[in-house]
């Protein structure tokens, strides 16, 4: 009985990790959508969330810069990439907001509680940008802003969810979705920085 539990329990992590690493690590928006009017999807400017602090903010906030938006967790091979976010945040907030999501669903790797992530992320890694409460990035659960962000009916063409800790959604000076980047794409990856230009 053990060993049959053991068996489905390695082909679970075993199919887990498969799907991560043979997941799509950038998707672009179609440039049709690119040149489509506002009136054609619903801009991420009208959303809302709780920061980590509890307090509600809106995301026309953030009108006339970028956005990169993170799904992040304290304790993934990844975590790592909070350095590299800040470092590019620090260099680049006049044009960028980089705003951070944390959330548990994948292995249970951001248990914390939001004032233990909040600690966390600051004494090990400054950082300095946006942070939110903890949500779900799919599933029932999901968040309004990851409903936005996987649902093409509101952002005109994605429908791909966080494959892991650290993907990446960029999101343009208007409210529309440019692209979808896998958890391994980092600032300086050359993807990235092509999807910038």
């Amino acid at each position: 009985m053990l060993s049959n539990i053991l068996i489905i329990m390695f082909f679970s992590v075993t199919s887990l990790i498969g799907n991560f690493f043979n997941s799509e690590n950038v998707l672009s928006a179609p440039k049709h959508i690119l040149k489509a009017s506002y009136k054609d999807t619903v801009s991420f400017h009208s959303l809302k969330a709780k920061d980590i602090d509890g307090q509600t903010l809106n995301m026309s906030k953030y009108k006339g810069k970028k956005i990169i938006i993170l799904n992040v967790a304290s304790k993934c091979g990844y975590t790592p990439q909070y350095a590299d976010w800040q470092a590019f945040f620090e260099k680049n907030n006049s044009k960028f907001e980089v705003l951070g999501f944390p959330c548990n669903q994948f292995l249970g790797q951001e248990p914390g509680t939001a004032e233990e992530i909040e600690s966390f992320c600051q004494k090990n890694y400054g950082v300095t940008f946006q942070m939110f409460d903890k949500i779900d990035v799919k599933g029932d659960e999901q968040s309004p802003i990851y409903k936005w962000l996987t649902d093409p009916a509101q952002n005109g063409w994605n429908n791909t969810v966080p494959s892991w800790n650290f993907s990446k959604y960029l999101v343009d000076e208007n409210g529309k979705l440019l692209n979808y980047f896998g958890p391994k794409i980092k600032p300086d990856s050359p993807e990235f920085l092509a999807a910038i230009k």
